[in-house]
């Protein structure tokens, strides 16, 4: 029957479509659909040429497993092709497939092998005398690529086989996968260097399997997982599927442990059941599960078909993976005060359910991603959590996406957002009145170290707050005994007992008042060294952020860009008429002093006259805190949370309600000096990286011990990176950035001796 028109071009569009698919999939490891958007475009074109056989050609991806081997590897031909597998979406295919098969062998009962369908890239060792001599991916099916140099640096593909009864020839088929646990330390690290981090783990699987250079594969926790095998030449001989499983288990191939043997359509239903449900509990990615005619001999029986076997079938479980479109950006607060930036998207199925939110996590995330309203992106629904948006389809991107800003106030109470330096969450501010934080508020003021109110546990302060008794922390003293015996698990007693404990409470000390205020890294230390140097909640509220650091010099310059600068300045001639001072600097080759640093310089200092009347120390960038324990950081979260209104408010009905404490003058409140000398790191932010002497997390707590802040990722606010050996991406980044490097030797002589 000749096809009409209509269909032959309908034919001609989806085997283009497909093409390209396989084509961003296998070859550039980058798709821009999921699976099951590529599986509906294969079925439709599947039924099409079912219904017209003359629209079948050599070139169909129906007649195709994949794609052609990517280039930069050799190729290799496998001696028995790798086949895809037909799938089965629902109960219905799952039980025509097994109908077929007892058909076809004529009874009823038929056993099968089952396994997980791992979601990674799929891989034919081969052994020959036990020994591993190649391996290559799967390809087109026919030919893959050679990538044995990279394989051995997977730690679960064994170099040689166990035992001595394997075959002089054997060909070993699997799945590399990248654990799912793996996956998230290799992302943290991709990003911490500033690295694109992969959309899934299979992405990373196949880009780490596929990197030129072995060494770097080696860096990737990759792992492999045997799931059935190619050519034979020898070793015993197995009757079945399991039976030779088992034997490729013994001489060393690893299986997957959800490995079962299973009879007849209940076996298989039941199956598909309990591992949908561990899904999101297993270690690695799957997409499904397989099931194989067991006996090998009916294996033979049933034959294959173009492109798959008869034998066996992939019962496809709903993608964690889908496209939508970004219609908003609205932003969430959380109970500890982050601000959220969450998309509002098209609604979508995505693992079974309708998504319409997905978490952008931060803004960071969001300029690193970049996410813009109106843009097509990939969804991801893995576990309970929200889902969360993985990459953009810029491609696809209209001309009217708007891009996403941080709002400057808090969507709930109105206090100003804030977001530290250095740092990736912002945050409201206004944490005793918001009532997204109120809860944890309370819970924070209510604990021992605080003001230490017995009776008063979490339980509690979800009920008072969920009946709107307590809006903010003073009316926790307000409430009175029948109000609180009227709540669950509360008597009269119990009652009396919390209302004796709240008058208790009422008399505090100002440490432990300025600790239960809940000021963002304010903790108890920090609160008594601000008790003592301020003495009074007045003097500590009407302080500015010059009252707790003293800053001198010019930021961004350390001692030895100083000190270089100092005696450049020394022998400079004048400048020549019609250069600027900023260009003159420059043209002094200084090395770390950038265009922004000599902006810096000139506007500080104000004249050359006075730039070059200085010597190293007034150049240098030095910070010294007034306050024990308080650098900048610190400081600027102390001055933000007193200027807004809201927690002001709060402090005044908390005096209003009668809780008090003992104030004296600054210099009456402790007699031990504070010593910003103890400090010499104070106000100055530090990114580590490379192999030290001592273990990183040691080094990181004895700099912050010193004053210092770390931060995981450099910035031009990044005054020293200190590197070690192998220090990689963030030292060039640093040098491009004009951040200053200095090793061990070099921190050492910037802390003077101290620890």
């Amino acid at each position: 029957m000749n096809p009409p028109d209509s269909a032959r071009a309908r034919a001609e569009a989806l085997r283009a479509e497909l093409l390209h698919h396989n084509y961003r999939y296998y070859v550039l490891d980058d798709p821009e659909i999921p699976d099951d958007a590529y599986d509906r475009l294969l079925r439709e074109l599947l039924a099409l040429e079912a219904e017209y056989p003359e629209l079948v050609g050599p070139d169909s991806p129906t007649q195709r497993v994949g794609a052609e081997p990517l280039a930069a590897f050799a190729e290799v031909e496998h001696r028995l092709p790798m086949l895809s597998l037909d799938n089965a979406k629902s109960a219905e295919e799952l039980a025509a497939f097994t109908a077929r098969v007892g058909k076809a062998l004529g009874r009823e009962a038929v056993d099968f092998v089952a396994e997980p369908k791992l979601d990674g890239l799929a891989i034919n060792l081969t052994y020959e005398d036990g020994v591993l001599t190649r391996a290559a991916t799967r390809g087109d099916g026919r030919r893959g690529e050679d990538v044995t140099a990279q394989v051995r640096t997977v730690r679960s593909v064994p170099l040689r086989l166990r035992g001595a009864d394997w075959p002089r020839l054997l060909e070993v088929r699997g799945e590399i996968v990248l654990p799912t646990e793996g996956f998230a330390r290799l992302n943290a690290r991709m990003r911490e260097s500033g690295q694109r981090t992969f959309a899934n783990p299979r992405n990373a699987a196949a880009g780490s399997l596929r990197q030129l250079d072995p060494a770097v594969t080696a860096t990737r926790p990759l792992a492999f997982v045997c799931y059935g095998f190619g050519a034979v030449e020898g070793g015993p001989a197995c009757a079945t599927q399991f039976q030779m499983l088992q034997a490729l288990r013994d001489w060393g191939l690893p299986l997957s442990p959800q490995l079962e043997r299973v009879s007849g359509l209940d076996g298989c239903d039941a199956y598909q059941r309990r591992i949908g449900a561990q899904r999101e509990q297993l270690p690695y990615d799957i997409d499904g599960v397989v099931f194989k005619v067991d006996a090998l001999a009916d294996q033979q029986a049933l034959g294959f078909v173009a492109r798959a076997p008869r034998w066996a079938i992939a019962f496809k479980y709903p993608a964690q993976e889908a496209l939508t479109r970004v219609e908003a950006v609205e932003f969430q607060v959380g109970r500890t005060g982050a601000v959220t930036p969450v998309a509002r998207l098209a609604p979508v199925q995505v693992g079974g359910v309708t998504v319409a939110n997905a978490t952008l996590h931060n803004m960071d995330e969001v300029v690193r991603k970049d996410v813009r309203i109106g843009d097509t992106v990939y969804v991801r629904r893995a576990g309970d959590v929200i889902p969360e948006v993985v990459r953009v389809l810029v491609e696809r991107r209209p001309a009217d996406a708007k891009a996403v800003a941080l709002p400057a106030h808090c969507p709930v109470c109105g206090a100003d957002v804030v977001r530290p330096e250095g740092e990736a969450v912002a945050r409201c501010s206004g944490g005793l009145y918001c009532p997204a934080q109120r809860k944890e508020a309370l819970k924070h003021f209510a604990s021992r170290r605080a003001l230490d109110i017995e009776g008063l546990g979490d339980k509690l302060i979800d009920q008072l707050v969920e009946r709107e008794l307590v809006h903010g922390p003073a009316d926790l003293f307000r409430l009175d005994q029948a109000q609180l015996a009227g709540l669950e698990r509360m008597g009269e007693k119990s009652a009396a007992n919390l209302i004796a404990a709240l008058d208790r409470a009422r008399s505090t000390d100002l440490a432990r008042f300025v600790y239960a205020l809940g000021i963002r890294e304010v903790g108890e230390s920090t609160a008594r060294a601000l008790a003592r140097g301020f003495g009074s909640l007045d003097a500590l509220m009407a302080a500015r952020e010059g009252d707790f650091v003293q800053r001198r010099g010019v930021r961004g310059i350390g001692p030895v860009t100083a000190a270089a600068l100092a005696a450049a300045l020394a022998d400079a001639a004048d400048p020549t008429s019609g250069v600027t001072p900023v260009d003159w600097l420059l043209g002094l080759g200084v090395r770390g002093l950038t265009q922004p640093r000599a902006e810096a310089l000139v506007e500080h200092f104000g004249t050359l006259e006075a730039l070059r009347a200085a010597d190293a120390e007034d150049l240098r960038a030095e910070t010294r805190s007034l306050i024990e324990g308080i650098g900048p950081v610190v400081a600027a979260h102390i001055v933000a949370f007193f200027a807004q209104p809201h927690n002001r408010e709060a402090i005044a009905a908390l005096r209003e309600v009668g809780v008090h404490w003992p104030e004296q003058g600054a210099a009456e409140a402790d007699d031990a000096p504070v010593e910003p000398a103890a400090r010499p790191l104070a106000g100055l932010t530090l990114v580590i990286t490379g192999t030290l002497s001592r273990p990183r997390p040691e080094i990181k707590a004895w700099v912050e011990s010193l004053g210092a802040r770390v931060s995981s990722s450099l910035s031009g606010k990044t005054d020293y990176l200190l590197a070690g050996e192998a220090a990689g991406s963030k030292l060039a980044r640093a040098r491009d950035l004009g951040v200053e490097v200095i090793d061990e030797a070099g921190l050492e002589a910037l802390i003077g001796g101290a620890g």
